[in-house]
């Protein structure tokens, strides 16, 4: 029998080797996709290593910021003038609390292009420029560079003649509105929330800053440039608050190409004020740098995700007081709670209404604990400890009796409190208190005492009583536009729209239609409408959460 051998075919390698290729491919693809999860988006070529960071390795890290030393606006000033060069010395000085290494360079260096070694130019004051410099600057820009500039960019040239604001609008996208008076020593400067260059900083904090050097104000014409803060005090100044917001910016941030900018209508040597004024704009200033390079900047927001801004309502009982139930179909259709204020003596002879109301949200206390004409008052003055803790302690008993709920806030009846204030609420079990004293935020301030914490919520708007009483505004559209005005400074801030009201004036019949008006605005421009009890509560567990963030590579 014949047996007949076949010969065995080995695995082709082509085969092996288009897999081979596929397989690599799939696990790239893998990894890009892990690497854009976990850093978000970003481009392959930022992955590969440039000359500059293999430079640093062999070397040392080189100076990457630039401060301009312009001699072209040097002489501009009066002769013998040092505050270009004081100007400057505060720059180094700040920038010398950070890892920033930074070097003095003259116009020369940046018309000859001296400007793209480095990540970062400052241009203190730097009002004249040449022409070579502006375009110079422009290109830096375009390619990635980012430059902080403070007041008048650019709008004088090197010999000294106006050239105007075109750098400004070309540039930083805005429009020139005015310059800031020197008939105050200070103006007012309101920081808004909720965005990378005010991280850390209380939404709506008032800077104070000398006006000695005229500072500027602009208006935002460009979507790529966003307005960080405005000079209009809605509290002192007439006309329209939307448009003394708009036409007022003191400070800007956005793109030019691929490069950032931001710009500040005054100078740091500028800031003055109160020992908070120069933290928060120390930590502003360092937003500022982080950002421009680039850097990830952590920081918690105010509201709960999907919303922009916060607000309450709260209905106070006071002359009238059956008026109230005018309001509560509202809130029933508009699916929403309202915190409801009342004095202990007036629950106890109306517990079956205080009852009632407890049902459409919370009820807290108005407590009389003395009386003070304003701040300043030197004649009159509040209570002593012992009387506030007794009187804020019965009114808590009294109110929870008729309810059987937990009573957590109170406002003062002639709305301002002082430090045994602040005592005697921690001591009574309160959580919060109302008040009308100006503070230094547009969101609730938290105040700690020992292991008890408790929340001061600021007037941020107008009231009835202005509104109605005071303005003699008695169409409900005129109230109407006038709440609408606060309501979209408090949404440019990103902060809580406090919407106190009485049974008196805006609970009645004829004006409760503007209240359903003001609701829906509020939904419109997503507020989070809720009460002050649960305002305090998302305080306290914002307040437990910590966050860091760490720079990884230079690429």
């Amino acid at each position: 029998m014949a047996v007949t051998s076949s010969t065995r075919k080995g695995i082709n390698q082509w085969l092996i080797m288009i897999v081979g290729f596929i397989v690599v491919i799939a696990a790239v693809m893998v990894f890009l996709f892990v690497l854009r999860g976990v850093f978000g988006k970003f481009a392959v070529n930022e992955l590969v290593p440039d000359g500059k960071v293999f430079k640093n390795v062999l070397l040392g890290h080189e100076p990457n910021v630039a401060i301009l030393y312009s001699d072209y606006t040097q002489n501009m000033l009066p002769e013998n003038s040092t505050w270009l060069q004081e100007n400057i010395t505060t720059w180094e000085r700040f920038l010398g609390y950070g890892d920033n290494k930074f070097e003095i360079i003259i116009d020369e260096e940046i018309e000859r292009g001296k400007l793209f070694e480095y990540e970062l130019l400052i241009l203190p004051g730097t009002i004249s420029l040449s022409d070579r410099e502006v375009i110079q600057i422009k290109k830096y820009l375009d390619k990635g560079g980012s430059i902080f500039a403070t007041s008048g960019t650019a709008s004088y040239s090197e010999d000294g003649k106006w050239r105007g604001w075109r750098f400004f609008s070309e540039v930083f996208g805005v429009k020139f509105s005015r310059e800031i008076g020197d008939s105050d020593l200070t103006k007012i400067h309101t920081l808004r929330g909720g965005i990378p260059i005010t991280a850390n900083v209380p939404t709506g904090y008032p800077l104070h800053i000398a006006t000695w050097d005229n500072p500027i104000a602009v208006e935002v014409l460009d979507p790529r440039t966003e307005q960080i803060s405005f000079w209009y005090n809605y509290r002192l100044e007439e006309g329209l608050v939307r448009e003394g917001i708009k036409e007022t910016a003191g400070m800007v941030y956005g793109k030019y190409g691929s490069g950032r900018f931001v710009w500040m209508g005054f100078d740091i040597n500028s800031v003055i004020g109160v020992q908070a004024d120069y933290i928060y704009f120390d930590r502003m200033f360092r937003n500022c740098i982080s950002w421009l390079q680039k850097e990830p900047i952590a920081f918690i927001k105010d509201w709960p995700s999907g919303f922009r801004a916060a607000a309450v309502l709260m209905p106070t009982l006071t002359d009238e007081v059956q008026n109230v139930r005018n309001l509560l179909p509202v809130l029933t259709n508009e699916n929403i709670e309202a915190t409801f204020f009342a004095e202990a003596n007036f629950a106890q002879s109306n517990n079956e209404l205080i009852k009632y109301l407890a049902k459409f949200g919370e009820v807290a206390a108005m407590v009389d604990i003395g009386y003070l004409a304003s701040v300043n008052d030197t004649i009159n003055k509040l209570y002593d400890y012992d009387v506030q803790l007794d009187n804020l302690i019965n009114a808590k008993k009294t109110i929870e009796k008729i309810t059987r709920k937990r009573l957590s806030g109170f406002v003062p009846y002639y709305g301002l409190f002082d430090k045994n204030t602040v005592m005697a609420i921690v001591n009574a079990g309160y959580d919060y208190l109302i008040t009308d004293s100006l503070t230094d935020r547009s969101v609730p301030r938290v105040v700690i005492k020992g292991d008890k914490r408790i929340s001061s919520i600021t007037k941020t708007a107008r009231d009835d009583y202005e509104v109605i009483r005071n303005f003699g505004l008695h169409k409900p559209e005129f109230q109407f536009y006038t709440y609408q005005e606060d309501i979209d400074r408090v949404l440019f801030e990103g902060g809580l729209y406090v919407y106190k009201m009485h049974t008196d004036y805006q609970c009645k019949l004829e004006n409760i239609e503007v209240v359903k008006d003001v609701i829906e605005e509020l939904k419109k421009k997503k507020f989070w409408i809720t009460t002050n009890e649960k305002i305090y509560k998302w305080y306290k567990a914002k307040d437990y959460l910590e966050i860091r963030s760490e720079k990884r590579g230079n690429t």
